[in-house]
This record gives C-alpha cells, structure tokens and sequence, in this order.
C-alpha cells in the first residue's frame, strides 16, 4: 500500500499511504507532487492511523473504507446512501480535492463525497470554509498536533456567522484572534491581506461560504493553521525551493482578541491600548501595570436623547456576534435608529462597497 498513489490528471496532486519521518504510524493523504519536501494537504485518517505499511483502501458500495492488514475499518467514508445507481469511482482532481462519484455523473452537485468537505489543516483555492446549509457540516480548519504528528491539534480557524461573517482562532475555547467582519470586499481586520489574492465570500439560502483564489494561477498556495497557532498565507518559491509566508496572523499584539477590553483600541503603532475619545481607564492602577483588558469608561454619563457620535476611522470594527444588523438599509437611517435607542452605542455599514450600505448597530 505504501507504493500504489493516485496522481492528479496534471501531475499537481498525488493520493496515497505516507508515513512521517519520526513517527512508525501510516496514514492517507494528499500532497503536492512536484514539491520535493513533502507537503501534505489533507489527512484521511488523522486521529486513527495505521500501525504498519499494510493497509488497504477499497470502494464498497457508495463508501471508500480504509482497512489496516487484520481487515477492520480504519477510516470510511461514512455515507448511508444504499442505491448504486451506476459504478461508483474515486478520483483526484488538480485543485486537490479527492472525489467520489458515480461513474455517469461528473456534475460537482452530484459527488457522493469530497475531501473539500472535511478540511484538516489546509486550505486550499477553490476549497471552501464555512457552513452548507443544504447538507449541514460546518468546514473549519484544525491545526496539526506537531510538526510530525497530523492528529487534531489544539487549534481552529472557524467562520461563525451571527451577526457578519467573521473568522475566529480558538485555542480550544480559548478565542485568541478574529479577522473583523466581512465587509463586502474584505474582512474588517486584515488591511494588509495580499493582492496577490481574490477573496470569495457567499452568503444565500444554500451556503455561507469563504474561498480564496489567486491572481497568477500558476502559483502553488495555500493558507494554513500551523501547530502553534498561527493562520498564515504560504506561496511556493521554486527558485529556492522554500513555501515562502506571505501573511501571517496573529501579527502583533494588537492582533490578540480584547487586548484592550471594552471602549479601548490598541494602536498598531506603538502596540499600546488607549481609550476612545470621551472615555478613560477602567481601574488606573491595572492599566499602570500593563493590564488594560478592563477596557474604558465614559468620563460623563450618557444623555439619552442628547448625545452625538465621533467618527472612528481605520478601526478593526467591534465584534458582531450580538450586534443588530439590518443590511436593507443606509447609514443615515442607521444614525437615526441608533439615536433613538439609549442603549445603542455605535454604528456602521455593514457592506462598504459603492459608498456603503446596511447597518450594523451595537448596544449595551
């Protein structure tokens, strides 16, 4: 088993049994073929690896099932669909995907079952992220274990959609980064993310969905959640034969979530937190010590009916999970809602392109 691979029609993707060099565990994987130092893309069986080189991998019925060398079920694909309508094949793409299909149908809407569903630490263009709200899973990332070790690590990289899209990093429950939400180009938080790349965000009755694609077609990318807990973009350099890191998040202290805690922003500058105007430190003393995770309090108390707004600009926008947004109207009647609720605190548009539209209000 360890010898027998499947290569994609372009010779970009190859499918097969791999074990890591430290390790005396095989698994099934995909990698890129022409990158001399192996660079794996997706684990089969990454929490179940098999314990010697035998293993076998078999179509049965309408599931792939992985078998080790005393015949029991490794891996499977786990599908309860019971009618073979024709020959059932697997095949491995140029995007990467791994695919499972009848025989007569090569229509993406009638794959049995896709490796693009059940990513594991990479994705890649063309991959997608996110929630189908027809068939139900919930594409997430999840870092590696170690660098030698491809089981479920402590780390995902989840898009959650209460209020706007927006990416999470999670230490286990522990939120440690988020991007911003999507604001109809890119997400709030990440400014700086590569031209090199088109982002992707669908959001209908069918799908809320995140892929990536890159300008130059030609170059081999892909982002990545790495074991210790960085989401980062790599690009293959062939020159030097190196994944070169485009981009990488968390980037700077500024980047871990509620640094600075309630009504406070941390300047990217100085990595420093400060209040928003109108506001000052919420117990002096801890801030005087480094800890400002207590956040701001207004200097005056709010007046209900006589209060105005400051215009906040270049701002990684306030979380969005209980904000209230309507994306049917503009900003001015957002102002005008906003004002008419004492408990609202901030607006925004929640789509910034053609001038802006929607609105996004946060309370409490």
């Amino acid at each position: 088993s360890s010898n027998k691979t499947l290569v994609s029609p372009g010779g970009v993707f190859e499918f097969g049994f791999f074990k890591l060099a430290s390790s005396s565990c095989w698994y099934l994987g995909i990698w890129y073929k022409n990158i001399p130092e192996r660079s794996y893309v997706w684990v089969a069986n990454r929490d179940n690896p098999l314990h010697s080189s035998t293993g076998t991998l078999r179509i049965s019925g309408t599931n792939l099932v992985l078998l080790d060398q005393s015949k029991n079920t490794v891996w499977s694909t786990n599908l309860t669909r019971r009618c073979v309508k024709s020959p059932v094949v697997a095949e491995l793409f140029d995007n990467g995907n791994f695919v499972m299909r009848y025989s007569n149908n090569s229509d993406p809407s009638g794959y049995l079952w896709q490796s693009f569903d059940f990513p594991t630490d990479t994705l890649l263009p063309q991959m997608k992220l996110g929630f189908d709200l027809k068939t139900g899973p919930h594409r997430f990332l999840r870092s590696w274990r170690s660098p030698d070790d491809p089981a479920s690590g402590n780390y995902t990289y989840k898009l959650e959609t209460r209020g706007l899209p927006e990416f999470f990093l999670r230490s286990e429950d522990f939120l440690l980064y988020r991007t911003g939400p999507w604001n109809g180009i890119r997400f709030n938080g990440v400014p700086e993310m590569p031209r090199l790349l088109d982002n992707i965000l669908t959001e209908n009755k069918e799908e809320i969905t995140y892929t990536f694609r890159m300008t130059n077609h030609s170059i081999y990318s892909k982002f990545i959640i790495t074991h210790s807990g960085f989401f980062q973009l790599l690009t293959w350099t062939p020159k030097v034969q190196l994944w070169n890191v485009l981009w990488s998040i968390p980037n700077d202290q500024c980047d871990l979530y509620v640094l600075c805690g309630p009504y406070g922003y941390c300047d990217t500058k100085t990595s420093m937190c400060n209040c928003i105007k109108g506001f000052k430190p919420k117990g002096s003393q801890a801030w005087a010590l480094g800890d400002m995770s207590q956040g701001c309090v207004r200097k005056t108390s709010l007046s209900c009916g006589g209060d105005g707004f400051i215009r906040l600009t270049k701002m990684k926008l306030p979380d969005t999970t209980y904000a209230i947004v309507d994306k049917l109207v503009g900003i001015k009647e957002c102002k005008k809602r906003c004002l008419k609720d004492c408990n609202c605190t901030a607006f925004a548009n929640a789509d910034i392109r053609k001038g802006g539209s929607g609105c996004v209000m946060w309370t409490g």
